[in-house]
């Protein structure tokens, strides 16, 4: 049978763009790929990118008043969206005409429109178009989810964020994950007065506690209203805002109410189901370590699948699929000991496993420092930074490592090759340190904190 084309991907983010990219200069495919919304995909729209120059925007009022501490004759006044957004947009254009740039000077054909499966072969456009396909691709990442409630339609989430016409003057954010923790921080190094709601006990649930107890304290002392163990019962539109009532039977009025309470792979509508693909629980599509869905001639990378939704994994799924398909070598993107960040203030970068997570593996030792970085120690603020390493006893590999503090993404990524390489605690000892920096604590915490035996296992029936 001749197809239309070799490879069809639906989605232009970052995972899509790169498969097709590779598959059109490196394995000499015809490739097509539609994308309903903005090439570029969240990371770079709505996502990554619009969040970190927002961290960025909102860290200046601090470090002017640091400045001052040092010196410089500097004035602080209010943050001011208006001249800050067109910037934003800007850019984030000019980043969307580069994703589009990238398909056009590789022979992609690309088509602004949404793509629905017909069959195992066959995509359906928007525009009426239809194409056919040896390989599919679906890269359509995930969207925010809401639950239902009374007012809950008052609500938005991250994704509406980037598009404000005006700063709120006070908001209540839902949720305690990343988005949450990082937007709270956010919008209140802009000026806004922050509420943020979190039904569990603890934010950041699934990263290393100690670290995340440490996140949560700063975050407080920074002025934000973190409420643990509370939660939106019902929101009423008022001739002033938006009037929530809390589980917890308080009653307050907000400008905004955001919403990051997760996200769901993006599958609603899209003809999956009839093309006969297996999805899980949350709507993801099932595939095996090669990204190949139950369907041989459709795969998935990225958040649609719910593996590790970050994009760089998404662009190593999108790399391993052109490997194993176009170019016969079977390849399964790595999905262990990948580091990450978390851009709340301060900043927590981590790679490897928590505390909790080693000692089911066998008896660890836990090193931890805890101390206030110089630069903003001599301007007079008290914020702390925090470093942890876990151990295995056994076999002396560092199993994981996580940073509190100021440019903790940066240092992870560092560190996050040294684990990747099954550096043992003694590597680290051996390394000299650079002084002075914050990175030096690393390589000098030679006493462990503490020594945790080995998890007990429950035995099953």
């Amino acid at each position: 049978m001749k197809f239309d084309f070799d490879l069809f991907v639906i989605g232009g983010g970052s995972g899509g763009v790169r498969a097709a990219r590779l598959a059109s200069t490196e394995g000499g495919a015809r490739v097509g790929l539609a994308e309903e919304y903005r090439l570029g995909g969240t990371c770079v729209i709505r996502g990554c990118v619009p969040k970190k120059l927002m961290v960025y925007a909102s860290e200046y009022k601090d470090l002017m008043v640091d400045a001052a501490h040092y010196g410089w004759d500097v004035s602080v006044g209010d943050f001011d969206w208006h001249t800050f957004h067109p910037h934003l947009t800007r850019e984030l254009n000019r980043l969307e005409g580069i994703y589009g740039s990238i398909l056009d000077n590789n022979n992609v054909q690309r088509f602004n429109a949404r793509a629905e499966l017909v069959d195992a072969h066959t995509v359906k456009l928007s525009t009426g178009e239809q194409f056919t396909a040896k390989h599919i691709l679906v890269a359509v990442g995930g969207r925010p989810f809401t639950p239902k409630f009374s007012g809950s339609e008052h609500t938005i989430t991250s994704n509406e964020i980037f598009l404000w016409d005006d700063l709120p003057k006070s908001v209540l954010i839902v949720g305690g994950g990343f988005i949450a923790c990082e937007f709270a921080c956010i919008l209140k190094g802009m000026g806004v007065e922050v509420t943020q709601y979190y039904r569990g006990e603890q934010i950041l649930r699934g990263f290393d506690r100690e670290a995340t107890d440490v996140i949560a304290s700063e975050m407080i002392t920074k002025g934000i209203d973190l409420q643990l163990g509370e939660n939106v019962e019902s929101i009423l539109k008022t001739d002033t805002g938006l009037q929530v009532t809390s589980t917890c039977g308080q009653v307050v009025e907000f400008d905004q109410v955001i919403y990051a309470t997760g996200r769901v792979p993006n599958t609603t509508g899209m003809g999956l189901e009839a093309a006969g693909v297996t999805l899980g629980g949350k709507g993801e599509i099932l595939v095996d370590d090669y990204s190949q869905s139950n369907i041989p001639s459709i795969f998935a990378v990225g958040d649609v699948t719910d593996r590790i939704n970050l994009t760089p994994v998404a662009i190593r799924e999108g790399a391993a699929f052109v490997d194993t398909v176009f170019h016969g070598n079977p390849t399964k993107p790595d999905h262990d000991l990948v580091a990450s960040a978390v851009f709340t203030q301060p900043e927590f970068g981590t790679v490897g496993m928590t505390e909790d997570e080693a000692a089911k593996t066998g008896a660890v030792e836990v090193y931890t420092t805890s101390f206030r970085p110089m630069q903003t120690l001599f301007a007079g603020r008290q914020n702390k930074a925090f470093m942890k390493l876990i151990v295995s006893v056994e076999t002396r590999v560092v199993l994981g490592c996580h940073i509190v503090g100021p440019s903790a993404g940066e240092m992870i990524q560092m560190v996050g090759i040294a684990v990747k390489m099954g550096a043992t605690k003694e590597d680290f000892d051996r390394t000299c340190a650079v002084h002075p920096v914050m990175a030096e604590e690393l390589v000098t915490m030679k006493t462990p904190t503490r020594v945790v035996p080995a998890a007990s296992k429950v035995a099953m029936p």
